[in-house]
């Protein structure tokens, strides 16, 4: 697992619950489907939950994600 497939992976998580959710529903699709791959990974393994956030940051910054503003409080949300 990349830091790059993670923009993916959050966008794909979020795209199965309905275009938004919790940190911790991302994290749990995350952790259901990709387990073994974030195992695999060497340091990321280590701090998979900070490149979930990191993703989340990149992905508002490139307008995929809305901004925390427009978003309910704790939910993420794609544009």
């Amino acid at each position: 697992m990349t830091r790059e497939k993670l923009l993916n992976v959050v966008v794909e998580a979020l795209r199965k619950n309905g275009s938004k959710g919790t940190i911790v529903q991302v994290s749990k699709y995350i952790w259901d489907n990709y387990e073994q791959e974030l195992r695999d990974s060497g340091d990321i393994f280590y701090t998979w939950q900070y490149e979930v956030r990191w993703a989340a940051k990149k992905l508002r910054d490139k307008g995929i994600m809305k901004p925390v503003t427009e978003s309910p409080k704790r939910v993420w949300e794609l544009a």
